[in-house]
C-alpha cells in the first residue's frame, strides 16, 4: 500500500532533521524522514574512525534554536555530536517521523498526480515536496586502482571503518591526506607497526587552537543566560573575517601561510620529510585543514610518507609508479568523497524523464540559490551547488535553506499553489553571477586543482560570500523566481 505525505526528507543528517523540525515547529507535521543507516547523524553515524571530531568550534557546530550547553571540548569529537543529533530528535519530538533503515531507491515526478514518486526499501510512497538531504558527504570515493580486488587484507574507506580489523602491530596504509586522514593518521600510529602514507598533494596545515572545557566554562553556558549564544556570535565574527583574505583580498592569504609554514619548521626535523609535507600552492585554495598532532605523526619512525602515485595493488602490496613494492596487512582509503557525480543524483528523475545527474552533465552543476532545480519541481536540495563554506560552519548554509524552504512551502499552502519550480532562466542568470566572484578569489589564484571544482574547472561547491550574505539571500522564498500552478 502507497502511503502519501506532505513532505518527503531524504536524509537525517543535520540537513533533513532540521526541515523536519522547523515543518513540525510551523504546523506541517505530515512529512517523513528517510534514513538508509540504523541511526540518525548523517556523516556523524557513518564517520567513526579514530580520532574523528570536527573541524570547525564546537559553539558553531549546533543548530542557533538548540544551542548545546554539555560540550566538553572546543573542537567537538564524533561521539559527542552524535549524541547531540540524537537529543535535539528527542528533544522536538520527531522520531516517530523518521524511519531508520530505510533507502530510498528512486524517486520520480508524477506530472498528472503533481506529486512525487518515491520507492524505498520499506514500500512506496508519494508526497507533495520532496527534499534531498543526503548531503554532500554521504557516498565515499574509491578511487580506481588496478588489482584492488585482488587485495587479501583489510580494506576499506575512512568513512565506512572496519572495526573488525585488528590493525595493532600491522603494517597498515592510508591513501590519502585530507580532513579524514590527517585525524586518523595520528590515531593509529601509535599502534600500528608501520604505517604507509600516501600523499598524492600536501595540505596547508593550521594550528588547532582549542581546549577541553573547564567546569566553570560548562557552568556559565548553561547557567548564565544569553552568554553561551555570546561566545558564540563572537567565534562567527572571527569565523567570517576569514572570508577577507580568501575571497575579497587573497594575497593576504600570504601572511596566513607564514603561520602554516612555521608550523612545518617547527614539528618536523627532518629536511626530506619537510619538503614533502610542503603545499606548493597558496593556502586556502584548497581545503584548510587544522591539527596539532598530524606533524608529529608523520615524524614517528614507523611512518613513512611516499609520494609516488600507486600503480597497482596486488594481494599483500602496493606497486607505486616508480616500480617499488611496498608489503602492507590493510588499507585505509581516506579518499574524500562523490562530490561531483553524487548517486543521489541518479535517484531523481525530473518533468522530463531525465535525472539530476544527467541534467548535471548535460548542463552543468548549478542550482538557483543552491537549493532549487529547474526541470524538478517541488524539489529542494539541501547543501546544494555552491552552498559549502571553507570557513565556517555548515550550519548556517542549513539553517539558511531551511529557512527558504520552509517559507516556500508556507507561501504555496496558503495561496493553494499545487507546484513551483525554478525557472531556467532565472537559475541560469544566478549562476552567472554567483561565477563571477569566484574571480580573483585565493580559489582560482592559489594555484591547485580541489574536490572545489567539476572536472571543467568550474566552481560548483563553495558560496564566494560571507555566510550573512547567503542567510539574507535566502531569509525569503522569492516566489516570482519560479514557474507555478
Amino acid at each position: 500500500m502507497t502511503r502519501h505525505v506532505r513532505v518527503a526528507i531524504m536524509g537525517a543528517g543535520f540537513s533533513g532533521l532540521g526541515v523536519a523540525i522547523r515543518l513540525d515547529k510551523q504546523g506541517v507535521d505530515d512529512f517523513v524522514v528517510f534514513e538508509k543507516a540504523s541511526d540518525v547523524g548523517g556523516t556523524w553515524q557513518a564517520n567513526t574512525y579514530p580520532g574523528a571530531r570536527c573541524d570547525v568550534p564546537s559553539q558553531l557546530y549546533s543548530y542557533s534554536f538548540a544551542l548545546n550547553p554539555r560540550w566538553t571540548h572546543s573542537f567537538s569529537t564524533q561521539p559527542e555530536i552524535q549524541q547531540y543529533i540524537r537529543d535535539v530528535v528527542d528533544e522536538f519530538g520527531i522520531r516517530d517521523r523518521v524511519v531508520l533503515n530505510c533507502e530510498v531507491l528512486g524517486a520520480r515526478w508524477n506530472a498528472d498526480a503533481a506529486h512525487w514518486k518515491i520507492t524505498t526499501t520499506q514500500g512506496e510512497f508519494t508526497a507533495d515536496f520532496a527534499v534531498s538531504a543526503a548531503g554532500p558527504l554521504s557516498a565515499p570515493n574509491l578511487p580506481d586502482i588496478k588489482g584492488i580486488s585482488s587485495f587479501e587484507g583489510a580494506v576499506f574507506h575512512s568513512a565506512r571503518w572496519d572495526h573488525s580489523a585488528e590493525l595493532a602491530g600491522k603494517r597498515v596504509a592510508v591513501v590519502g591526506t585530507g580532513a579524514s586522514a590527517i585525524q586518523i593518521i595520528p590515531g593509529i600510529a601509535d599502534t600500528v607497526g608501520q604505517l604507509t602514507v600516501f600523499q598524492r598533494t600536501a595540505p596547508w596545515v593550521l594550528p588547532r587552537v582549542g581546549h577541553k572545557y573547564t567546569a566553570v566554562e560548562r557552568f556559565a553556558y548553561q547557567r548564565i543566560p544569553g552568554w553561551q549564544r555570546l561566545v558564540r556570535t563572537a567565534i562567527y565574527w572571527l569565523r567570517e573575517s576569514f572570508v577577507i583574505w580568501q575571497a575579497k583580498i587573497p594575497l593576504l592569504a600570504a601572511f596566513v601561510g607564514l603561520v602554516a609554514r612555521g608550523k612545518i619548521f617547527l614539528e618536523i626535523r627532518d629536511k626530506e620529510l619537510r619538503a614533502k609535507v610542503t603545499p606548493k600552492y597558496r593556502l586556502g585554495c584548497k581545503r584548510m585543514l587544522i591539527s596539532n598532532d598530524y606533524y608529529g605523526a608523520l615524524s614517528r619512525p614507523n611512518v613513512d610518507v611516499v609520494t609516488d602515485g600507486i600503480h597497482e595493488i596486488r594481494a599483500n602490496s602496493i606497486v607505486t609508479e616508480d616500480g617499488s613494492e611496498l608489503p602492507v596487512d590493510a588499507i585505509v582509503f581516506a579518499t574524500g568523497f562523490r562530490i561531483e557525480d553524487s548517486p543521489t543524483y541518479d535517484l531523481i528523475t525530473g518533468r522530463d524523464g531525465r535525472t539530476v545527474a544527467e541534467v548535471f552533465e548535460a548542463e552543468g552543476i548549478s542550482a538557483y540559490r543552491g537549493t532549487a532545480l529547474a526541470n524538478f519541481p517541488n524539489v529542494f536540495v539541501m547543501m546544494g551547488p555552491n552552498t559549502a563554506l571553507a570557513y565556517t560552519s555548515a550550519i548556517f548554509t542549513i539553517e539558511s535553506q531551511i529557512n527558504y524552504i520552509a517559507d516556500a512551502i508556507a507561501q504555496l499552502t496558503e495561496r493553494g499553489l499545487r507546484t513551483v519550480e525554478v525557472r531556467g532562466d532565472v537559475q541560469h542568470s544566478y549562476d552567472v553571477a554567483l561565477q563571477r566572484k569566484y574571480e580573483g578569489t585565493v580559489w582560482t589564484t592559489g594555484g591547485c586543482d580541489s574536490w572545489f571544482k567539476d572536472s571543467t574547472g568550474k566552481i560548483h561547491t563553495l558560496w564566494p560570500d560571507f555566510s550573512f550574505r547567503f542567510y539574507r539571500t535566502l531569509k525569503h522564498f522569492d516566489l516570482d523566481a519560479y514557474e507555478t500552478t
